[in-house]
């Protein structure tokens, strides 16, 4: 009896190309639509951002000494470029974005077979936590995209003898960028302990002549250098660094619960600032499975690196449960590892069998295709509908009026708007007004404008309190 040969149809002989080609569509996509249209507004990190990357002056160090140094330079050179508005804001978080969803694609590619690098990408970037961190105007993303780069990079460096100076060089230059990151010291540390740890990797790095190793470390310390001074002038931006938490002691039993919601918590989902669980029903089992399979194999040094990875993690999300993007890279190569497992055992099962083995991918597929659709649609759904998300963003920049001339606003919000009205000529911020016609903020609502009369009232009807701004002019 003659078997069916599946290679010989050109959708089977393209399906990697094919399945690349709808990865970087879907990509495109859900950037575009998060960082455009969902949430569409400001939250306050994103507000406080700005007034960080605004402040930023490169005649005078003492505003760098700031934590993720690299992703407020980027944002205020888009301000200076392009002016402050909810695009320019998110532009940064969009970019590294693109570039960690690319690079997670590649390292994917490097460490499983194409079909899993496919279906785990797929999952990965239309998960609802990274399109909210993607769209974030605010250097949470730099937590995904620091690791995908070093392991990227490193990955280079042990699988590719071309050019491996070159790789080694570009190691050391994002390694040293990482630590102006918070808990990006924990994704090095790992890496630096499986080295040490695992005999491939040392061999790796003792075949590192001494003269290469010398230019390696010179320009490491070249470019650390000035996060050594930020430190010196302010110490505490070394505990912002490794994460110590903002009050101690921290309430331990508090943040564990905490963190079991977070990520346990499928019966009771939140939408709220970012939406728990973490990850969905779907994806932690694939995860447990893929990190049961890495404790199996764990004399590989994919297994070293995740399980000590996560290891150095735990005390870290412990003290700071709020920090759930620091899991996200490991997560999607547990996530990774748990797909080749279920797809091994079936193929395992049906050794010979063509009929089978493809039958069984069908299951497998309508999985990963519910993991895509529920992710994406919890997200649209949970940003553009949800009360307790859509309360904590704010519309007001995308609002004010372009003719505004004076905008009156509370004192907690002033450094926002001041920062807004450098690169919109003829606004003044105050919290008084001295103007005969003037804008105002909600939180500056009250009743005491003696003179003035309200002449319009802008609102906005996805906002709990819809009555946004207010224009005030004075009576005749």
């Amino acid at each position: 009896m003659a078997t069916l040969d599946f290679t010989k149809y050109s959708l089977y002989r393209w399906r990697y190309i094919i399945g690349y080609t709808l990865v970087g569509l879907l990509l495109a996509a859900v950037l575009l639509f998060a960082g455009t249209f969902l949430p569409g507004a400001l939250s306050a990190p994103e507000m406080s951002s700005v007034v960080v990357s605004e402040s930023l002056r490169l005649n005078d160090p003492s505003t760098l000494a700031v934590a993720n140094l690299p992703y407020h330079l980027l944002q205020a050179g888009f301000f200076q470029l392009f002016g402050i508005s909810v695009f320019t804001i998110k532009l940064p978080s969009l970019i590294f974005a693109l570039l960690s969803a690319l690079g997670l694609i590649v390292l994917l590619r490097r460490w499983f077979k194409p079909n899993i690098a496919v279906m785990a990408s797929l999952i990965a970037i239309s998960t609802s936590q990274f399109l909210y961190i993607a769209q974030l105007g605010a250097p949470n993303i730099l937590n995904i995209f620091w690791p995908i780069a070093l392991l990227l990079l490193g990955t280079q460096i042990t699988r590719v003898k071309k050019l491996r100076f070159l790789w080694k060089a570009l190691f050391a230059t994002t390694a040293a960028l990482s630590l102006y990151t918070p808990f990006s010291i924990y994704a090095l540390l790992a890496i630096g302990l499986s080295i040490a740890l695992h005999p491939h990797l040392r061999s790796i790095v003792r075949r590192l002549s001494k003269v290469r190793l010398a230019i390696i470390s010179a320009l490491l310390l070249v470019l650390v250098a000035p996060l050594i001074f930020f430190i010196f002038k302010d110490p505490s931006l070394s505990l912002t660094l490794i994460g110590a938490p903002a009050s101690w002691p921290p309430s331990l039993l508090e943040n564990i619960i905490t963190l079991g919601r977070q990520y346990l918590l499928f019966w009771e989902p939140n939408n709220g600032t970012s939406m728990t669980p973490v990850y969905g029903l779907g994806s932690a089992l694939l995860i447990i499975i893929g990190l049961y399979r890495l404790i199996r194999t764990r004399e590989t040094t994919r297994s070293y690196l995740i399980i000590i990875w996560l290891l150095c993690l735990t005390p870290v999300l412990i003290l700071n449960p709020g920090i759930s993007s620091v899991t996200f890279v490991p997560s999607v190569l547990l996530l990774a590892a748990g797909l080749t497992s279920l797809i091994g055992y079936w193929y395992r099962l049906f050794p010979r069998n063509p009929y089978a083995r493809i039958a069984g991918l069908v299951p497998i597929i309508i999985l990963v295709s519910a993991l895509i659709i529920s992710g994406l649609a919890r997200y649209a759904y949970g940003y553009s509908y949800n009360p307790a998300a859509v309360a904590r963003f704010s519309s007001d920049l995308s609002l004010l009026p372009a003719d505004t001339k004076q905008l009156v606003v509370a004192e907690d919000e002033k450094a926002f708007w001041s920062a807004v009205a450098r690169y919109k000529e003829g606004i003044e911020v105050v919290t008084e007004p001295t103007a005969p016609r003037f804008v105002l903020t909600r939180a500056a609502l009250r009743d005491d404008f003696a003179g003035y009369t309200i002449v319009r009232i802008i609102t906005n009807p996805m906002s709990e309190a819809s009555n946004r701004l207010y224009i005030y002019q004075k009576a005749n």
